[in-house]
């Protein structure tokens, strides 16, 4: 795998958790232990049980989904969208574990499974965007080819 398939990947896996924490189905109400208190109550609910989603993180969750499509379409988008996800999204988890942060502060629930989720996908795109990278020349031709040597 590359970080253009990741990218991609990731991309579709982001839409369609954005879209499916839009269909009532798929999100539950929350569970009776108090939550921490939301500006955006708008389809507040637990995507499959799990994670506390509303309508910003839905949003969210598309925007990202877009960025990584369409970052796949060239070696060099790829890899900067695997590093900016990656340090993002370590961000966005640490915050979770924090009081008042953990909701965006008020704005969007990223708590609970949310911050084991969001650390394991930035994991995953540092390893392309960091780690697998070295030795492939991103310059002018965009072409991802291996540096000899």
């Amino acid at each position: 795998m590359s970080a253009r398939n990741f990218a991609l990947f990731s991309g579709i896996f982001f839409i369609a958790i954005g879209i499916l924490g839009f269909v009532p189905g798929m999100v539950s109400v929350p569970p009776s232990q108090p939550d921490p208190e939301l500006v955006i109550n708008t389809g507040y609910g637990y995507l499959f049980g799990l994670f506390p989603t509303n309508l910003l993180h839905n949003l969210v969750h598309l925007a990202v989904g877009v960025w990584g499509v369409t970052s796949a379409r060239t070696p060099k988008s790829a890899i900067l969208y695997c590093q900016a996800f990656a340090i993002l999204y370590s961000l966005i988890a640490v915050m979770g574990l924090l009081p008042g942060a953990g909701t965006t502060f008020g704005l969007m629930p990223i708590f609970g499974g949310n911050v084991l989720l969001n650390l394991g996908t930035a994991a995953i795109a540092a390893y392309f965007g960091f780690i697998k990278v070295s030795g492939i020349d991103v310059g002018s031709n965009d072409k991802g080819s291996r540096i000899a040597g």
